[in-house]
Parts: C-alpha cells; structure tokens; sequence
C-alpha cells in the first residue's frame, strides 16, 4: 500500500511498481556504495572525525553489547549442558560454547545490536542534516558532504567492529563459564585450557574478518538512508527505521554467503 501525496488516499501498488522501486533501491546504494572506495584513499584525510566517531559510536555501544555477550553466553551455557550431559559429553560444553561464538554468534549477535543502534543513529543524524539542507549547504561552501559525513562513518564502523565483537566474544566466553561453573562447579582453568584447545587459527580469523564487512554494512546502510530522506521529519523517522531493519537483512544475507565460503576455505 501507498499513499497518493496529492488526494491521500491509499492506492495499492502492483508487483511490477514493488519490483521497481526494490531495483531502484538497490542500484541507489549500489552506487552510493562504490563511492567510498575511490573516496577513502584521496586526502584529505579526517582522522579528526574517525577519532570522534570512534569514541562517540564505540563507547556507547560498548555497554549494550557487553551485557548481552554475557547474557547470550549464559544461556547457551545453561540451555546446551542438559543435552550433552544426556549422551555423557558435557565435558565438550567449554569448546563446543567456544567454537559457536567465536565463528558465529557473537560477530552476527555483535553486528545486529550495532545495526539498531549506530546505524538508525546514523541515518537520523544525516537525515536531520539533509531535510534542514545543511548537507546542500556544505556543497555551496565548497566541502564535499559524502567525503565529511560518509566516508568517516563508515570508515569508523569498519575499524570498531571487530574491537566490539573480541570484547563480546571474550565476556560471552566468561557468561558461559558462570552457568558452568554453577551446574557443575568445573575451575576456571579447566574451562580455559578447554577452550584454548578447542579454538585454531581458522576459528578465529573468519569470524573476526567478517565483522569489517559487517561494518561496512552498518555504516553505509546508516548514510545512504540519511542522504536520501526527504519529507521533513517523517522522513527522518522513516530513514532511522529502514536503515535499522535493511542493515539487520544485509547483515544475515551476507553471513549466509560468507558462512558457506568459510566452509570451503577453512573446513
């Protein structure tokens, strides 16, 4: 459904106007996308605004994902040890919560949580920026908006998502031990050697690889719905709510893709 802007009145749209406006969509961010290579290697450089966006975006998200990564480990700890103590192999629950966080939970838990937080916060700040037309007034002053606001975002989720996902990692491995550590009341050097046994090289690298693509998603995602709001504050509204659930769609889709690669690469 759509609502006509001249009579209000809503009109439903065919599955050849939804494919259309998906297509355009798609090739808008596509295009919006592959600005950034070209743009991220030519000065100037603001390490100034990735500096900031850093400490702003980290240390605010930082609390949230901490807290979940604990909580996640927890009850993953709890749910699984009743099983594998069925079959008499709960002394494969510190690698078997290892192996799963560290290749996939807490990059994909780690890269939602951000998504909903800096990416809706991203497009509402640059959809602010665009509706009261300080994004065209910077154009006028001779400053390239897309160089300023978009390259140092992005360039900022990049580089602090695989930080974020170590630390979910490290504190969901602690929330495991504590449902552990209560059930069965195994040390901590036990749990550890276990885990350190049970994790390799080719644990660790995919799953902290990919959290830089995660980034990338989250931050261009978050700019590309700012850019092209319009509609006053509606619009706004509307760019923060889009930019949170196609960044979360984006993110599955391409863990699905990487998921199967890292099967073929590092089996």
């Amino acid at each position: 459904m759509n609502r006509d802007a001249r009579t209000g009145v809503a009109r439903r749209l065919s599955p050849f106007h939804f494919l259309a406006g998906f297509l355009e969509r798609a090739g808008s961010l596509t295009v919006f996308s592959a600005r950034f290579f070209p743009n991220v290697l030519v000065p100037p450089y603001e390490f100034g605004e990735v500096r900031r966006h850093l400490d702003e975006l980290g240390s605010r998200s930082l609390p949230l994902v901490g807290i979940t990564g604990f909580i996640v480990g927890l009850i993953i700890a709890m749910q699984t040890r009743p099983t594998l103590f069925r079959f008499g192999a709960d002394s494969f629950l510190p690698a078997m919560v290892a192996i799963s966080f560290v290749r996939e939970l807490g990059p994909v838990i780690t890269a939602l949580i951000v998504a909903g937080r800096v990416s809706s916060g991203i497009g509402a700040e640059l959809g602010s920026m665009r509706v009261t037309e300080q994004i065209d007034a910077m154009e006028v002053s001779g400053i390239d908006p897309y160089k300023f606001l978009v390259v140092t975002r992005v360039l900022a989720c990049v580089l602090l998502q695989p930080l974020l996902t170590a630390i979910v990692n490290a504190v969901g491995l602690f929330g495991s031990y504590v449902a552990i550590a209560i059930e069965s009341s195994m040390s901590w050097r036990l749990y550890w050697d276990s885990v350190v046994q049970s994790l390799t090289f080719a644990d660790l690298v995919p799953g902290l690889a990919k959290t830089a693509i995660f980034g990338f998603i989250i931050g261009i995602v978050g700019c590309h719905q700012g850019f092209t709001a319009e509609g006053g504050t509606v619009g706004v509204g509307k760019a923060s709510t889009t930019a949170v659930v196609l960044s979360s769609m984006l993110i599955i889709f391409v863990d699905m893709i990487l998921v199967k690669l890292t099967v073929v690469i590092w089996p």
